[in-house]
């Protein structure tokens, strides 16, 4: 395994983490799409249940905070999630993300930050 498939998949571990505290907390509060299974029935998280959470890798042109992993929560309902509420569901996350990081990657300076209307991983992305 490269340490970019290390680092990949210590990263896809926190995220599953954050999936599951957000299903125990927001789960039921909406039904899901009609083409989703429940949670727990597929093999990995982001494709089951209400919440797919995922970051993906930018390299950062336009971006005030350069390079790193674009941070995503994505609901999986046809009802109306109110603005406010998809804001503070977002926030908690980033509030999760933030520990987990440091729980996984510890001594490491990763930040999460806005960047534009999207969270973004960035700071020591060095794969050393």
């Amino acid at each position: 395994m490269t340490r970019l498939e290390a680092f990949e998949d210590t990263l896809h571990g926190v995220l599953s983490e954050i999936d599951g505290a957000l299903e125990e907390r927001w789960g039921a509060r909406w039904p899901l799409h009609p083409a989703r299974p429940p949670r727990g029935t597929a093999a990995n998280p982001q494709y089951d249940g209400l919440f797919r959470v995922t970051a993906s890798f930018s390299a950062g042109f336009g971006s005030a905070l350069g390079p790193g992993y674009v941070f995503r929560v994505e609901l999986s309902t046809l009802r109306n999630v109110p603005p406010e509420v998809r804001a503070e569901i977002e926030e908690e996350a980033a509030r999760l993300l933030r520990a987990g990081l440091a729980r996984a990657f510890p001594g490491r300076d990763l930040r999460v930050d806005r960047d534009g209307s999207v969270y973004k991983i960035h700071g020591d992305l060095s794969l050393a």
